[in-house]
């Protein structure tokens, strides 16, 4: 096929996607526009705050859009006005059929998964949560069911024992920054090949990756430890696995939970404490235990659990 230059529209929000731009931009495409959500107050002044994906696009002068309403007739014909061929979508909201099927050459999604696993608002916590060894990241064209386009490329990476989200995500940053480029190139050749995301499930059972919401990163101690340790490296950094916690007075108050590690044969029962008041914090689940590594109470700053103990004394028979 013959090689089409590409005038490309960028959508992407979070610091996830400044990468994939970046990518782009330093390799010289011509990026017609960028879509990202509109400013939030955000801080104790409610200050407007611009998205990543803005900041980046105004520092390379790059036009931005930033429509509150996607079907908004204004904002469809301001995009239409930008005369991309291309569209490429990095960690965005969802799209009207009116703004995905505009370019000639389609719309592509860079999802954090290896699709047809993992659709939804939150692959990579859930990946890290259900104790998966792999993940990756996949570009797919959009069509009208959420995550279930075609597959251009995909690729795969190990999810180390040491991983939480947060690391696993600056991994698929990266390595999804480079697909996008991959992408866009065989794109560009007209060389692109892809596969129905059924062809590639080979009769798997399909896990969701559904939003995060509070009462999902609550903390069961009657669970099996390796499960509640995988909630808490599932949901770390953001938005962390938390519990109730007994305060000397009584009073309940929310402890978040960053790093845990596995303890094998304890005999603690789910939810009680044990510590030396000077290095472990030690919690029962239902077949063992988790020595807790980091922690936040509400109001208080994040700190190791050596930290912890300094100013808070575990009394003998502690139940959280």
């Amino acid at each position: 096929m013959t090689q089409q230059r590409l005038r490309i529209v960028f959508m992407g929000t979070p610091e996830f996607a400044v990468e994939s731009l970046k990518v782009l931009v330093e390799n010289n495409y011509d990026i017609a526009g960028v879509i990202t959500a509109p400013d939030k107050p955000a801080g104790r002044g409610q200050k407007l705050r611009q998205t990543p994906v803005k900041e980046y696009a105004l520092s390379r002068g790059l036009t931005v859009l930033q429509p509150t309403n996607l079907k908004d007739p204004a904002f469809v014909e301001e995009l239409r006005a930008l005369g991309a061929n291309l569209q490429v979508i990095v960690a965005f909201r969802m799209l009207p059929e009116v703004v995905w099927a505009m370019p000639q050459l389609g719309s592509f999604n860079l999802h954090a998964s290896l699709l047809p696993q993992y659709r939804g608002a939150a692959p990579i916590n859930w990946a890290v949560i259900n104790g998966d060894a792999q993940t990756g990241a996949t570009t797919f064209f959009l069509r009208h069911e959420i995550d279930t386009g075609n597959v251009i490329l995909q690729e795969k990476i190990d999810i180390l024992p040491s991983d939480n989200a947060g690391s696993v995500h600056d991994k698929l940053m990266v390595m999804g920054a480079q697909l996008v480029l991959n992408t866009v190139q065989a794109i560009e050749a007209g060389q692109v090949t892809t596969h129905p995301q059924e062809h590639l499930a080979q009769g798997e059972v399909l896990r969701p990756a559904p939003k995060i919401f509070k009462e999902t990163c609550k903390i069961d101690w009657h669970q099996p430890a390796v499960a509640v340790h995988n909630l808490i490296r599932g949901l770390s950094p953001y938005p962390a696995a938390w519990c109730d916690w007994a305060m000397p007075d009584g009073t309940l108050t929310q402890a978040k939970i960053f790093e845990s590690a596995l303890v094998y044969g304890s005999p603690l029962m789910p939810g009680h404490v044990e510590s030396d008041g000077k290095e472990r914090l030690v919690v029962g689940c239902a077949d063992g235990a988790i020595e807790i590594r980091s922690i936040q109470l509400a109001g208080k700053k994040q700190v190791t659990v050596q930290e912890f103990l300094r100013g808070h004394k575990i009394a003998p028979g502690t139940k959280i």
